[in-house]
């Protein structure tokens, strides 16, 4: 058995913290400076975690083993278990060709690259955080960018960007329902909090994707259009999780956003040069905002279906079409989307939940013995196998739902699906790496350290409320595990600064939402899905501050919620 130590670097909370760091530190640096491969990076990070651990903390090497075996595990399921499937998902439509009518419906809208980052990156992809989430929009959305022409490291770029503000009511908002369970705390009073928050987030991240996409040009002549978008979906999600439904506000958010988008791209044109694939590959490397490889790359390097884009003049200069697809082609397209949806809804219906929730098992993981300071037993030694109600069993249902809309054979499933583990084998060995070094970390006691030692700021903790759960995140990958490790602290921290334990407790899971963008589970997966393996050094350091950034905007905006100046926005 182990019992948790808090300082057991000369009784200093301080000291002990800077130690807990290591392996973080050792993560970001190794990734973000030496720009080292993901799946070799968090092995080294995980030796270190191990280190510390047996030779500070004090914890049992069999002990510590057996909490990193747990963490690859949980690291395989639920979350691998929903990106491969998706992925799966994905490329039976690429492999059948209707992900190419998908795409040229997507370019109807507007061709555009500006818009198309918007629509598809950031409201597209909240609704696959809704319904989702655990890295499936990251997924999806980044291959999309990529098939109309983005470069793959820029279609990564921008789908990690825009994974933020729909993350923390991702997968019908089982962060904020499970930060009620380990708090105490309404999840209706914890979404109302969280959705007076990440809104604000939601009107600037549209904006930042057009500069991604096209530099301060990109601003000058979209910036409307990304306004509009990003100021509906913050709209539509304070108010669904104000006052209609928690569960169900990226859901409306994310298609009142899209309708908007459409509706103003439709009755107003103001744009005098559109960026267009063929535009900006005219132009001169270094006008966008990122550097001239960057920009070459996307001018030479569509993926399969933008080569087929290229030969094919689906559209003219002037938007009409040459050689449209058919409605029943575009039904077809549509209809994988609309069976994620709808699978995934029926899921949510209370009876069917309950059924579904028979099926699920909850084990002692064999060997594990770990106690808190207190000798409590943790949670994390128990072990949840919900083989029916985790989205990525889903995803396999709506992808044999898939098969037979789109008449695609057995053997052709079974050829995509091992297309998608091979696709997918460094992002597997990278993200249950991670999960095992989150793992470690949390059982011997060096994430509570880092918790504990913040938590002391007093009042100001209400300033860095939000960068434990950036922390969090940025560890697990994950706002749900972020909010499970770190919420009961922030609601004994706010005691303890006679702050608000509702604001603390959903500033906890609105920081962490900014954490996923650089988290390693992240990186992998975005570099994965866009044929980038062992380049997640490189993404990291064009989204880390960007990170950076939205998360000093969360910071200031729960510190000013904690006093006489935004106050009236707490519940």
């Amino acid at each position: 058995m182990y019992q948790q130590v808090l300082d057991p670097v000369a009784n200093s909370l301080a000291w002990s913290s800077l130690v807990a760091a290591i392996p973080l530190v050792v993560l970001f640096i190794l990734l973000g400076v030496f720009r080292m491969r993901a799946w070799l990076a968090s092995l080294i990070a995980l030796a270190v975690a191990l280190v510390v651990a047996i030779g500070v903390y004090g914890m049992p090497a069999g002990q510590a083993l057996l909490a990193t075996s747990e963490g690859a595990a949980f690291g395989f399921f639920p979350i691998l278990w929903i990106v491969i499937n998706a992925i799966w998902v994905y490329n039976i439509t690429v492999e059948t060709g209707h992900f190419d009518v998908l795409r040229r419906s997507f370019t109807r809208v507007s061709d555009d690259r500006r818009i198309q980052a918007i629509i598809i990156a950031f409201s597209f992809g909240a609704l696959i955080e809704a319904l989702a989430g655990f890295g499936t929009p990251v997924a999806v959305t980044s291959v999309m960018l990529m098939a109309l022409g983005f470069s793959p490291l820029k279609s990564a770029v921008l789908a990690l960007t825009a994974n933020t503000a729909p993350v923390a009511f991702g997968a019908m908002a089982t962060p904020i329902l499970t930060l009620g369970t380990v708090t105490d705390i309404s999840s209706d009073t914890l979404g109302a909090m969280v959705g007076r928050q990440t809104p604000i987030l939601a009107i600037f991240v549209p904006l930042v994707l057009v500069f991604i996409v096209d530099g301060a040009r990109g601003l000058r002549e979209t910036w409307v259009f990304a306004l509009v978008c990003g100021a509906t979906f913050g709209i539509g999600q304070y108010v669904t999780s104000n006052f209609i439904s928690v569960p169900l506000a990226d859901v409306v958010a994310s298609l009142l956003s899209v309708a908007a988008l459409v509706g103003i791209v439709r009755v107003w044109r103001p744009i005098a040069n559109p960026v267009t694939a063929e535009a900006l590959a005219a132009e001169r490397p270094g006008q966008g905002s990122d550097d001239a490889d960057d920009e070459r790359d996307d001018a030479r390097t569509p993926t399969a279906a933008g080569r087929d884009a290229e030969r094919e003049p689906v559209e003219d200069s002037g938007g009409a079409a040459a050689l449209p697809d058919t409605r029943a082609e575009i039904a077809r397209a549509y209809a994988p989307y609309a069976i994620i949806i709808a699978v995934f809804v029926v899921c949510q219906i209370g009876p069917v939940k309950e059924f579904l929730e028979r099926a699920t098992q909850t084990i002692s993981w064999p060997g594990l013995n770990l106690t808190n300071t207190s000798g409590e037993e943790l949670s994390l030694v128990a072990f949840k196998l919900n083989w029916l109600t985790t989205p990525g069993t889903q995803m396999l249902v709506a992808g044999l739902l898939t098969m037979l809309a789109l008449k695609v054979s057995v053997g052709r499933a079974l050829r995509a699906y091992g297309v998608t583990l091979d696709q997918l084998k460094w992002a597997i060995l990278t993200v249950m790496t991670v999960l095992g070094l989150a793992f470690i970390m949390n059982a011997s006691g060096q994430t509570v350290t880092l918790g504990t030692w913040m938590a002391g700021a007093g009042g100001l903790f209400a300033l860095i409320s939000p960068i434990l759960g950036w922390l969090g995140v940025a560890v697990t990958g994950s706002d749900t595990s972020s909010n499970s490790l770190f919420g009961a602290l922030q609601v004994t921290a706010a005691e303890r600064a006679d702050l608000s334990a509702t604001l603390m407790a959903a500033s906890n899971s609105s920081g962490g939402v900014l954490g996923k963008m650089i988290s390693p589970q992240n990186l992998a997966i975005a570099a994965a899905a866009v044929g980038l393996q062992n380049s997640e050094g490189d993404i990291f350091r064009r989204v880390v501050g960007w990170s950076v950034v939205f998360l000093a905007g969360i910071c200031l905006l729960s510190w000013l919620q904690s006093t006489a100046v935004l106050a009236w926005m707490v519940p």
